[in-house]
């Protein structure tokens, strides 16, 4: 891997754009910040990959109880309530594994460690036994934390996930109300990523179900005063992703998910497909719209995608899990690629760049990554690597903002 420049860091952060999602799979997260910065986006050639300057060091995303192969990633926003375990500028990450006789088992990790600006790592949630916290993770207002979880199950003699359930946590890492995928008025089954619009008092949080191959988008009436979110309506707004298990990746389906304020619509990382695909609309749809359009697939440079996040000139990033598909292309592993939207009247995505974030020559590295903004104005890339579990992080050059 090709090393920048190293600077200090510096990330008391809000974010702009997170998306946050064994090598299994991964999500983004919208804030209002986000959906502004994405309204003002103007898209450019300009690469965000080939415009980065590393930071260092890069912490552990390991958990004090042993969990570790980090999956999703969300940044503190400036506007978080002060009083609890995280401060404006943290970075939260959730740990899919868990340490069963010394040995990393998938699926079964509880904890969500914090990285503050310095690079020190701690625990913020320790959940109950087997819970396999995935990708879908992100901040909703009012200082709470949403997480999914997909516990390991058998079936038939196969290692897979259960339907799990999103648990949203206080700003002191406390559980306060659980959805649970039981529950059909949740419309969930094996919540994998998402991502979180902001709408005055509303929030939408769209979840990809990796089970079924949807997704959902769950209405909340929220609060800034410290009140807890209130649920009010789930509607599947797209279907048809190809979804089942994996041997190298447990489960696959879809993952990573990224909203486009300006152009309004959402993207949809399909692992099993390949595939990335744009939902039209998806704020004021009442049923499905099937996946959507396809905006890049099997082009050569996917290698089953996982993670999204928006940069705010317009381009998107993606994660490649390495879950070999027969059309998937050959090494290099571990890769974040960089797509442009499609100009006038094209429907698909075209390939900027792309960056290797793990030279070891094992696959699955590269998981989940966020974009934030720091206290100078300054944007940073946040990525797990699974491999070695850390946090990466780099400072996207200020004129390909």
């Amino acid at each position: 891997m090709t090393q920048r420049p190293k600077t200090a860091r510096s990330r008391a952060a809000r974010p702009t754009l997170e998306g946050l999602e064994a090598r299994a799979l991964l999500s983004s997260m919208f804030t209002p910040q986000a959906e502004i910065s994405a309204l003002r986006a103007h898209p450019t050639s300009q690469s965000i990959l080939q415009n980065l300057t590393l930071l260092s060091p890069q912490p552990t995303t390991v958990a004090a109880n042993g969990d570790n192969n980090p999956y999703g990633v969300a940044f503190i926003p400036k506007d978080f309530p002060a009083g609890g375990k995280l401060k404006p500028g943290d970075i939260l990450v959730s740990d899919f594994n868990g340490v069963s006789t010394g040995t990393s088992v998938q699926a079964t990790g509880v904890s969500i460690v914090s990285i503050d600006p310095a690079g020190n790592t701690t625990t913020f949630y320790t959940g109950p036994q087997g819970l396999g916290l995935n990708t879908a993770l992100g901040v909703l207002p009012g200082g709470f934390i949403i997480v999914g979880n997909t516990p390991r199950t058998m079936v038939n003699g196969t290692a897979t996930v259960a339907p799990g359930s999103l648990l949203i946590l206080d700003r002191n890492g406390n559980l306060k109300e659980t959805l649970d995928a039981s529950n059909p008025l949740y419309n969930l089954d094996g919540p994998w990523g998402l991502t979180i619009v902001n709408q005055g008092s509303t929030s939408h949080v769209f979840v990809s179900n990796v089970l079924n191959g949807t997704v959902t988008r769950i209405d909340m009436r929220t609060f800034k005063n410290g009140k807890l979110p209130k649920f009010m309506d789930a509607t599947v707004v797209a279907s048809g992703y190809a979804f089942g298990t994996n041997s190298a990746a447990l489960v696959v389906g879809p993952q990573g998910l990224a909203f486009d304020a300006r152009h309004h619509v959402l993207y949809v990382a399909s692992t099993a497909d390949n595939a990335i695909f744009t939902v039209s609309h998806p704020l004021k749809a009442t049923s499905s719209s099937g996946t959507g359009t396809v905006f890049a697939q099997n082009d050569g440079h996917l290698n089953g995608p996982l993670s999204l996040a928006l940069a705010s000139n317009g381009h998107l990033l993606v994660t490649n899990g390495d879950a070999i598909l027969p059309t998937a292309p050959p090494p290099p592993f571990n890769l974040i690629l960089e797509y442009q939207p499609p100009q006038c009247k094209a429907t698909k995505g075209t390939f900027v760049a792309q960056l290797q974030i793990d030279d070891t020559g094992i696959a699955g590295g590269a998981f989940g990554l966020a974009i934030g903004s720091t206290s100078h104005k300054n944007q940073i890339l946040a990525a797990v690597d699974d491999n070695s579990n850390s946090l990466i992080e780099w400072t996207i050059n200020k004129k390909t903002k």
